[in-house]
Order: structure tokens, then C-alpha cells, then sequence
């Protein structure tokens, strides 16, 4: 929230609660929906649905997940929501060989304009094609990344009958080849990306992500950041930064609804508002049923085994007022902020202003509390999934 607005809300505080509630309101709505549009394109069979699966936390065989193994047989764009964030949307482009347009016409009729950047992706060297494809793209003035897949597969090959393999230098020759063959095109410096769709947290996805990180727009990286998948223990930290940011507008919220002298109403409204960022909090984390499922599935590690290093009563169960009330009441500090807003509410004069500064604090205070204990679990899960030991 910039300065002005801030000053207003400040402003509303005062004279109009409700109106500074549903301002705050707005605008969490308006930044949590920030649209993200990610073009996927490359020639059929390069591994692009796979990658738009695999990103959106989904198998090839999930309901919902990009159909893989088919012959290209359309000349439209498909696009494919994230499950958790609708906002963040990726388009599967058909490859520009299967069509008989121009790179630049090709990219009109794929209607170029709404998307954020473009990442062309191929399971051997990147062909004509893609260059023509990523030349057009950048006279377009929109940024676009080479990502080799399927590197998985390639190491298992390399290695199979090989009493020296070596991994590094296997990487190291894929990638120097890719740069080769596309400098000999005009391009001066590449930058490739390999990946294994299968494995986000190997190779160069989180490099990846670094560099969109990096080159999107401020108010696109937050949409980005949470939709991906835990690929590490940084990207963890990211999210709790991000969400920890929101907090104080959740304290602000609770803290215009302590400005009406109606007894129990108070402690109704930050019940709401905590189960709403509670549940924010462990979608985001990726410490729900659902996602935890998931992580259970393509890691090979038990369900069982992944809950039994959570500490917090608050993930991989269904977050409800009762609940949240129970974690509260637990929190000394909190109960006695909560008790002292109901109380101070009726003082003359100053009895309100006091009730939605205990208000603030009590909110605030709980939800960073919580969130560093499901931060704390997130990266638990993740060690045990990848099973790790270590803090790196």
C-alpha cells in the first residue's frame, strides 16, 4: 500500500471503521489476484505439458493436468490454471513448426500481448524454429527463456555403461552444446535452463525462478513466488517474508472491527480474519492435505512420514474458528491482549481507541507467531521429503 492510501486508511480509522475494513480488504483481494500469464511453447513432444503439470503442483495423470503424449493437433493456445492460484495461469502454445504462419504472425494470432514472459522449451538443441520464435519475441519487446528438459532422462543414458560418468561434465557438455548451437544462430550470450520437469528442485529450475524473480515486475513476483512449488529451502523463506508483509493489514482489519461497542464482536471478526489468514498461510506453504499428498506421491515418502515432523496443530488438518480459538488460548500473551480489548471498549472516551490498538497487537502478534511455526514445518517437510539433514 503506498503512502497516500495508507494516510487515508489511517484517515478512515478514525472517522469510518467499516470503510477502512473494506478498503483493506480490497486491496489484500486486488495484490493476492495479480495476474500472471505464462507462455509455454516449443515443438510437440519437447516436454511441454509435463512442465506445466509438474509446475502447477499436478501429475500427467490428475484430473485437470495438460493432456502428454499426443500429437499436437490444434494451432490454439490452452490455457491451464494453477489449482491453488487461478491467477497464475499457464498457456500451452502449440509448436511454431506445426503451423504455417511467420514467427511474428504466429505470435499475434497466439495474441503475444497478455503474456508476462514466453519460456521455449526443447528436449534436444533448440531448432530453427525456436530461434525464429525467440527473435520475434524479443523485437516484441517481451522476455523469453530457453529451458532444455528432460535432463533426467539424458544423465541415465550418459550413465548407463559408463564407468566414469560424471554428472557435472555431463551437464556442462548439454548446456555448452545448446549455447553453441544458438549463438551460431545470433545469439550472443544465452542463457539455457536445464530441467527435469519431474524434479523442480534439481538442476537449473531454481535458477529459473531466480532470474524471473529477478526480471518480473514487482507486482508480478509475488504471484509467481506463490504458485511455485517448494523447490527449496529459500524459496520457503521467500514465501514467509511475503506473507508476513500482509500481516499487518489482517492486524489493521481486526483493529477497525474493535470500533464498534458491540461485546463479543470484536473477538467474532479477528476469529474470521485469523482462520482467513491462517489458511492463507498453509496453501501457500504448501502444508494442506492436498499438497502434502502430492509431495507424498512424487518423492516416494509416506504421507504419514511428512505429517509426523509437523509440530503445528494448525497444518494438514481443516482450519475452523474452534481451532484457531484452541491455538490462541494457548498463547498467554494473546488471551490477555483479547481480554483487556473487551474490557477497555467501554471506558469513556478513550475506550475505544485503546480496544483497536489491543486489537492490532493481538492479531499481529498471533499471526506472526503462527507463521513462523508454519514456516518452521514447511521446511521440516521438505528436508524429510528430500531427506535432508542439514539446513542447506
Amino acid at each position: 500500500m503506498d503512502e497516500f492510501n495508507t494516510e487515508m486508511i489511517k484517515s478512515l480509522m478514525q472517522t469510518d471503521p467499516a470503510a477502512a475494513a473494506a478498503c483493506i480488504k480490497e486491496y489484500l483481494e486486488k495484490k493476492n489476484n495479480t495476474p500472471l500469464n505464462i507462455a509455454i511453447t516449443g515443438e510437440s513432444g519437447a516436454g511441454k505439458s509435463t512442465f506445466i503439470n509438474y509446475f502447477r503442483g499436478m501429475t500427467n495423470n490428475d484430473e485437470g493436468a495438460a493432456p502428454t503424449g499426443c500429437t499436437e493437433t490444434t494451432f490454439e493456445s490452452s490455457p491451464y490454471p494453477h489449482p491453488k492460484y487461478p491467477n497464475v495461469v499457464l498457456w500451452d502454445l502449440p509448436g511454431i513448426g506445426t503451423t504455417t504462419f511467420p514467427a511474428d504472425e504466429y505470435l499475434k494470432k497466439m495474441g503475444f500481448e497478455k503474456f508476462d514472459f514466453f519460456i521455449i522449451i526443447s528436449d534436444t538443441r533448440f531448432r530453427e524454429n525456436d530461434v525464429k520464435l525467440a527473435k520475434a519475441i524479443q523485437k516484441m519487446e517481451k522476455k523469453f527463456y530457453f529451458v532444455r528438459s528432460k535432463i533426467d532422462s539424458d544423465l541415465q543414458n550418459e550413465k548407463r555403461g559408463k564407468k566414469n560418468f560424471n554428472e557435472e561434465e555431463t551437464l556442462k557438455k548439454i548446456r555448452e552444446y545448446c549455447i553453441h548451437g544458438l549463438q551460431k544462430e545470433g545469439f550472443e550470450s544465452p542463457q539455457v535452463f536445464l530441467i527435469s520437469s519431474f524434479d523442480l528442485h534439481l538442476y537449473d529450475f531454481p535458477l529459473l525462478h531466480e532470474t524471473l524473480d529477478r526480471e518480473l515486475p514487482e507486482h508480478k513476483r509475488r504471484a509467481l513466488l506463490m504458485a511455485m512449488p517448494n523447490i527449496n529451502l529459500e524459496v520457503i523463506n521467500k514465501k514467509k517474508k511475503s506473507l508476513q508483509s500482509q500481516i499487518k493489514y489482517y492486524a489493521s482489519s481486526s483493529a477497525a472491527g474493535a470500533a464498534v461497542p458491540v461485546p463479543g464482536l470484536s473477538i467474532a471478526v479477528d476469529l474470521t480474519l485469523i482462520v482467513s489468514a491462517i489458511t492463507t498461510f498453509v496453501v501457500g506453504l504448501r502444508l494442506d492435505v492436498k499438497s502434502l499428498r502430492k509431495l507424498a506421491h512424487s518423492t516416494g515418502v509416506p504421507v504419514a512420514d511428512l505429517i509426523e515432523v509437523i509440530t503445528s496443530s494448525l497444518a494438514a488438518v481443516e482450519i475452523t474458528p474452534a481451532l484457531v480459538m484452541k491455538c490462541l488460548g494457548q498463547l498467554g500473551s494473546v488471551v490477555a491482549l483479547m481480554a483487556g480489548e473487551e474490557v477497555s471498549r467501554f471506558i469513556p472516551i478513550i475506550g475505544i481507541p485503546l480496544a483497536m490498538g489491543l486489537s492490532f497487537a493481538g492479531t499481529y502478534k498471533s499471526l506472526n507467531h503462527i507463521l513462523d511455526m508454519l514456516a518452521e514445518d514447511a521446511q521440516r517437510v521438505f528436508k524429510r521429503a528430500l531427506g535432508l539433514n542439514s539446513s542447506v
